[in-house]
């Protein structure tokens, strides 16, 4: 019965840091402390297996959030933080990865395409003026970003930085 017990513990924390905010690692930090230190909490000894558990809900966290900014289907919807959130998000996640020793490059060119394509639509709307571009960031901060996440400057489509906000 404890392990039952141990086991839906663990479970709830694991979906409460999965669906957590925007910022992952804090979820992951209240997780742990609730399961290990909290005077209220179960004070549990987690094995490496548990904790791993719980970064890959953060990791899942943060890959899932970055790609929703990086969605040009969500440019309308109200949960929809632009390319700037996903910029952000896009560091916080890597130094995560880094702490935690986990390779982040299968995600990052799924990221790379996502912004690419999300750029390609972006240029192509605009020019037939469907869309006002929905990029908040500055062409100096798209460029980072996107050499960040790997991709060479010359593979950004033609016109790129005309999406960009002029001061962002």
């Amino acid at each position: 019965m404890i392990d039952d017990e141990r086991g839906g513990l663990l479970e709830e924390e694991v979906l409460l840091v999965r669906h957590s905010g925007e910022i992952p690692e804090v979820a992951l930090h209240s997780s742990l402390y609730y399961l290990r230190e909290d005077d209220e909490g179960p004070r549990l000894r987690l094995t490496d297996e548990e904790i791993g558990h719980l970064e890959e809900a953060a990791l899942a966290r943060y890959q899932e959030i970055i790609m929703r900014d990086l969605d040009p289907a969500n440019r309308n919807r109200s949960l929809f933080r632009g390319i700037r959130r996903a910029n952000h998000n896009w560091y916080r996640f890597v130094r995560f990865c880094h702490k935690s020793g986990r390779s982040y490059e299968e995600f990052r060119l799924l990221a790379a395409d996502a912004l690419l394509e999300y750029l390609r639509l972006e240029l192509m709307e605009a020019g037939i003026g469907e869309y006002e571009p929905s990029i908040n960031c500055s062409a100096d901060a798209l460029l980072t970003f996107a050499l960040a996440m790997g991709i060479d400057q010359a593979d950004l489509p033609a016109g790129w930085a005309g999406l960009c906000e002029q001061n962002g």
